[in-house]
Formats: structure tokens, C-alpha cells, sequence
């Protein structure tokens, strides 16, 4: 979101696609499409869950300056190494966050156990 609009929408498409790498905050800048490096400096990343160690990277490159996540108790992030890059966390902490996630994991438990296995 910049200045109150959004410019991009993404979701997790690991499975749709058969992707690596497309966790849905790559998939938002995906469809942000090509925006200008000071246009990325005043956006603000909203995503349901804190950021995995590949997705904050690509928020220190483009250096986007705050992200607004919805909870970080389901998978823990690289919250500390964001906030000594300057990068603005908000922690909504909604339980409807956290229940969404739990929904997913346990109607897709052997999916979810494959991606953390990646990850871990």
C-alpha cells in the first residue's frame, strides 16, 4: 500500500503454481508490477503471518519501510534482523489470523509439514 492505495495483491501460491518462491508477499510485488525504488520506500506491506527469511530480504531490498502483519505466533520470523534494518513491525495480533492459519493447517497438515520441512 502506498499513500492509502493499493498497488499490489498477492497470496501463496506455492502450490497453484508449483513455486519455490511465491509466498504471497513475492506474489504482491510480483503484481505491484515495476515500480520505482522511491515508490517501494513509501509502501507499507500488509501479509497475514510475520514474514519467512526469504520474503523480509525482499523487504530490505527494496527497502520498504513498515510491515503490518496479523500475527506471528503460527511461524516465527526474522522479526529482530528487520527491525535492525530499519524496518517498521506492526503486530496486530488478530486472533482471526491465528484461526485462519490454524484452519489451514489442520484440513492441510502433509502440506504444511512439506513447507516447514523447506524452511527449517
Amino acid at each position: 500500500m502506498k499513500n492509502g492505495e493499493i498497488v499490489g495483491r498477492g497470496h501463496n501460491r506455492l502450490r497453484q503454481d508449483m513455486s519455490t518462491v511465491f509466498h504471497a508477499e513475492m506474489d504482491c510485488l510480483e503484481n505491484a508490477g515495476h515500480l520505482k525504488g522511491s515508490d517501494y520506500k513509501q509502501c507499507t506491506l500488509y501479509t497475514t503471518l510475520i514474514p519467512c527469511d526469504m520474503c523480509s530480504g525482499l523487504i530490505l531490498l527494496y527497502k520498504i519501510p513498515r510491515v503490518v502483519m496479523g500475527q506471528n505466533e503460527t511461524f516465527p520470523g526474522p522479526e529482530d534482523y528487520l527491525r535492525d534494518h530499519g524496518v517498521e513491525l506492526i503486530n496486530l495480533d488478530l486472533g482471526e489470523c491465528k484461526e485462519l492459519l490454524a484452519d489451514y493447517i489442520r484440513q492441510n497438515k502433509e502440506i504444511w509439514d512439506e513447507e516447514i520441512e523447506r524452511v527449517n
